[in-house]
């Protein structure tokens, strides 16, 4: 059975909970990136791109039986780590139960505020496109 959001929000919290230095986070982020799935080559062009992302982030989403199924990548390892992230929470889920999200795991592993400003931008950019996919299924 599909994990819903907050459950699998609660995992990563749990997750971060495990680190008590920044350097670390950052490092189990890179490794997350890692583990994300190649994007077919046929989706790292400029329409998959992901607009105001300091690196490049190419995004594609799909829908199957009710559900947005999320594949992404990036040119940058922590940015790759961050999407990730934002897959492994928003993949699987309904249109509605994505739009409504507020996403408060990221606060509480506190990975905005240690971002850069460009990249906290690129964040909210990614967020904005997953949005943007799950309201054009609904």
């Amino acid at each position: 059975m599909q994990k819903s959001i907050t459950e699998i929000e609660n995992e990563i919290a749990e997750e971060f909970d495990l680190f008590d230095d920044q350097m670390d986070k950052y490092e189990y982020i890179i490794d997350i990136g890692k583990k994300l799935p190649a994007l077919d080559s046929k989706y790292q062009t400029d329409d998959f791109l992901v607009k105001g992302c300091q690196s490049k982030v190419w995004l594609h989403a799909y829908e199957k039986d009710g559900r947005i199924f999320f594949e992404a990548d990036s040119n940058s390892a922590i940015t790759k780590g961050i999407v990730a992230l934002l897959v492994r929470v928003l993949s699987g889920q309904k249109a509605n139960e994505i739009i409504s999200s507020p996403l408060g795991f990221i606060d509480k592993i506190n990975l905005r505020a240690h971002l850069s400003s460009q990249r906290s931008n690129g964040l909210s950019s990614m967020i904005v496109k997953m949005k943007a996919y799950a309201t054009a299924f609904a």
